[in-house]
């Protein structure tokens, strides 16, 4: 399914060498899972990649059973997620997120570099609720759920903070 598209190369590090896995949101990639069916390629993503390390993606929304494209979503005020004309979509985020989970479970992940400001995967700070880009601290589903289960999570505007801390 999700990991059909995906190029066998990303899955096994260019020299042989691992240094961990580590779960990423697959619209990195390059994937256009996005809500609007756009993707996200982001060049340091693949750099994480190119220096060793596996690169898992998961697209929580995907995992839940959500289609591309789809109508926008924000996390509400009181933890459910709603598109922006008015479908709870709470029960699909949950089920991807819990996937996700799996997924890191499965192949050892102990890192997560999930997209900014997503009601899945945001990671510190998600879009109000509103739907007029305002951002407000808070986590996506996913990455609640990833962080709890003691997963380190970052969205990409941490990343190199985060390198040159490892």
């Amino acid at each position: 399914m999700w990991r059909d598209t995906l190029e066998p190369s990303f899955l096994t590090a260019e020299n042989g060498r691992v240094h961990m896995n580590i779960l990423v949101s697959h619209c990195f990639l390059g994937e256009p899972c996005r809500y609007d069916g756009a993707s996200r390629l982001d060049r340091q993503i693949i750099e994480l990649h190119r220096a060793g390390h596996n690169l898992i993606p998961v697209c929580p929304e995907l995992l839940g059973g959500l289609d591309v494209p789809r109508s926008p979503a924000e996390l509400q005020p009181d933890g459910r997620v709603l598109t922006q004309d008015g479908q709870d979509v709470t029960a699909a985020y949950r089920a991807g997120a819990e996937r996700a989970l799996e997924i890191a479970r499965e192949n050892g992940c102990t890192v997560a570099v999930l997209k900014a400001r997503s009601p899945s995967c945001g990671c510190g700070e998600v879009y109000d609720g509103t739907f007029t880009h305002r951002a407000v601290p808070g986590w996506g589903v996913t990455a609640r759920l990833l962080a709890g289960a003691g997963i380190e999570v970052m969205d990409e505007d941490h990343l190199q903070a985060w390198l040159f801390e490892t």
